[in-house]
């Protein structure tokens, strides 16, 4: 998506209707700053804010992305364009979040070996604080492992 050619369409779409930035700003919720920054190509409405230009503007949110009017064919090759480059996003932030989630695992079960390498383990205290040190260590890991699982089944369903 080029944000840049999404910004210009956005005003020019508000210009057709007559609208200052603050005009819309006050009809969406947000403020003159905020369309500014949309009609420059700083940043992307939200896909709430998306729905609410597509009904002030009478065009739809696929005509929005592709920063131009469509229709017929040039519609659905474009309602095509955008779904692609939406799952692409929506793969590249799932593998980031599984290369975080890895790092969490990997430098938990560093900490929880150096802990336990340094434990004297000469009381029972000792003991009973290794044993919490693995329950902690279990626990996060596989709340890590879960979440890893997670994110790429709700990925996998959309």
């Amino acid at each position: 998506m080029d944000m840049k050619k999404i910004g210009a369409f956005l005003k020019e779409l508000r210009n057709e209707k007559g609208m200052t930035q603050e005009q819309l700003g006050e009809r969406i919720g947000v403020s003159n700053k905020t369309v500014s920054r949309w009609e420059t190509g700083n940043y992307m409405p939200p896909v709430d804010c998306l729905n609410i230009l597509s009904g002030i503007y009478d065009i739809s949110i696929n005509e929005i992305l592709a920063g131009e009017r469509a229709s017929g064919e040039v519609f659905t090759k474009i309602a095509e364009q955008n779904i692609t480059v939406t799952l692409k996003e929506l793969e590249k932030d799932c593998q980031k979040f599984e290369k975080k989630m890895k790092c969490i695992l990997a430098v938990t079960t560093l900490l929880t070996i150096i802990i336990l390498i340094l434990l004297p383990m000469k009381t029972i205290k000792d003991v009973i604080v290794m044993i919490l040190v693995i329950a902690v260590a279990f626990i996060a890991n596989t709340l890590n492992i879960v979440a890893m699982a997670a994110k790429k089944e709700m990925l996998d369903n959309k």
